[in-house]
C-alpha cells in the first residue's frame, strides 16, 4: 500500500471510495511481492499494480465489483492456459489478491497510518482476508506503544498484537493463521500483516568517490543512507547529495552512538569503504558484533588479510570474522565507483534474499527464492 497511499489518502480525504486490491500471498515466480497494491477510484483511474501487467484487468473489474457489493473477496489467480486466454500469470506463479473497498466508513485510521508513514514512524495493518464472512475485513491497526480497531474478540486481538509487532519490528509483510479464538496452532483464520517500517538503514563510512556511487545506488534501493567520515573538508552534503545525511565523526564511534540509540537493527547493511586500519578496524571491532543484515569492506587481498590479523589480535573470534564480506562485493570485473557499487548492491541482495550470485541462465528452479512454497 506504500506506492499507492498518497492516491488512496486523497480519494479518502475526499469522502470517496476506492476499491483496492492487494497481494497478500506468493507462490513460485510471482512476479510481484506480498504488500503490492492497485486502486480502482471513483473516476475509474487505475493505480499501482499487483502482477506487472498479468491480471491487472481482472483486478480491476474485482475493484469495482466489491466498491458495488461492499463486500471484500480473496481471489487466487494462478497459471494462464497456453493461448493466454484465461486470466493468470505466464511466469508460472500463483498469488492471492485481497479485493476491499476502502472509505471512511470502512478504514477510520487510514489518515493516522498515512501521517506515522510520512513521520517514518513503524505501524502494522492487519486484516481478516480468509474466514467467517463476519471476520472478512476486519482490521486491526499496530503501532509499537498502541492499537486501534479489533479483529472481533480481545483473545485474537491479543495474539495476533504480539506477533504482529514482531513482524513490524523485522519490516516483514506476510500472512498469519489463527483458530477462531486467537489459537495459534488453529488455520480457521488467515490475517494479512503489512508492515509499515521505517526504512532498512545503509551506513557508508569513508567518504570517498566510491561512498557517493554506493549511496547513490542505496537510496535508489529504498535505504536510508548516511555516509560518516572523520575528516571534515571530505563529508560534506554536496559530495554527496544522495545521501539522506552526512556525519563527520569518527566512524566507531557513531556507529556505537546509534546502536545505543536504537537506530541499528537487523536490517541495517553497513558498508566500510575506508581501507585506513586506524578507521576500519575499530570500526569492524563493534560491526562484526552487531545482529546486522551485511557488514562489507573495500580493499585488496593482501588488505583483507592485514586487517584480519589486526581484527584477531583485538580479540574478534572466527565465527565474527566470517561475517565480513571482503573484499567487497560479488565478482562483475567492475572497475568504476559505479560498477563497483553495483556490485556492493548485488552482494547485498543476493545476502538479503538467499541469492548465489550466478547466473540464471546456469541455474535451475525457481527465480525468486521467496517463493518456493
Amino acid at each position: 500500500m506504500r506506492e499507492v497511499l498518497d492516491d488512496l489518502v486523497g480519494w479518502w480525504q475526499a469522502g470517496e471510495t476506492v476499491g483496492m486490491g492487494t497481494v497478500v500471498a506468493t507462490w513460485r515466480s510471482a512476479p510481484r511481492p506480498a504488500g503490492a497494491a492497485m486502486l480502482v477510484g471513483p473516476d475509474g483511474t487505475a493505480v499501482g499494480s499487483v502482477s506487472g501487467g498479468c491480471v491487472e484487468g481482472a483486478v480491476y473489474e474485482e475493484a469495482k465489483d466489491v466498491v458495488e457489493s461492499g463486500v471484500p473477496t480473496l481471489e487466487r489467480y494462478g497459471v494462464s492456459d497456453d493461448d493466454a486466454f484465461a486470466v493468470g500469470l505466464t511466469c508460472g506463479g500463483i498469488l492471492d489478491v485481497f479485493v476491499e473497498p476502502v472509505s471512511r466508513e470502512s478504514f477510520p485510521e487510514l489518515g493516522e497510518i498515512a501521517e506515522s508513514v510520512g513521520r517514518h514512524e513503524p505501524v502494522a495493518v492487519v486484516t481478516v482476508v480468509r474466514g467467517p464472512e463476519d471476520r472478512i475485513g476486519r482490521r486491526l491497526v499496530l503501532w509499537p506503544d498502541r492499537s486501534s480497531g479489533t479483529l472481533g474478540l480481545q483473545r485474537l486481538d491479543d495474539a495476533v498484537a504480539d506477533d504482529a509487532r514482531g513482524m513490524l519490528a523485522a519490516g516483514r509483510t506476510g500472512t498469519l493463521t489463527y483458530g477462531h479464538d486467537g489459537e495459534r496452532r488453529g488455520d480457521e483464520l488467515t490475517l494479512f500483516v503489512s508492515s509499515f517500517a521505517p526504512p532498512a538503514r545503509m551506513v557508508v563510512f569513508g567518504a570517498i568517490d566510491f561512498a557517493a556511487a554506493v549511496a547513490r545506488v542505496g537510496a535508489f534501493l529504498g535505504y536510508r543512507v548516511t555516509v560518516c567520515d572523520a575528516r571534515p573538508v571530505f563529508a560534506t552534503a554536496r559530495r554527496f547529495p544522495d545521501a539522506h545525511e552526512v556525519v563527520v565523526e569518527w566512524p566507531h564511534r557513531y556507529l556505537q552512538a546509534e546502536v545505543d540509540a536504537g537506530r541499528i537493527d537487523e536490517r541495517t547493511v553497513l558498508c566500510v569503504l575506508t581501507h585506513d586500519p586506524k578507521f576500519d578496524v575499530p570500526l569492524l571491532e563493534v560491526a562484526l558484533r552487531l545482529p546486522v543484515a551485511y557488514v562489507g569492506a573495500m580493499g585488496s587481498r593482501r588488505t583483507h588479510d592485514e586487517r584480519l590479523e589486526r581484527l584477531r589480535e583485538a580479540g574478534l573470534s572466527d565465527a565474527e570474522l566470517d561475517r565480513l564480506s571482503s573484499p567487497i562485493g560479488l565478482d562483475l570485473g567492475a572497475r568504476t565507483p559505479e560498477e563497483t557499487a553495483v556490485s556492493i548492491a548485488a552482494e547485498v541482495i543476493a545476502g538479503r534474499w538467499g541469492g548465489t550470485g550466478e547466473r540464471l541462465t546456469g541455474t535451475e528452479g525457481p527465480i525468486h527464492r521467496t517463493a518456493e512454497r
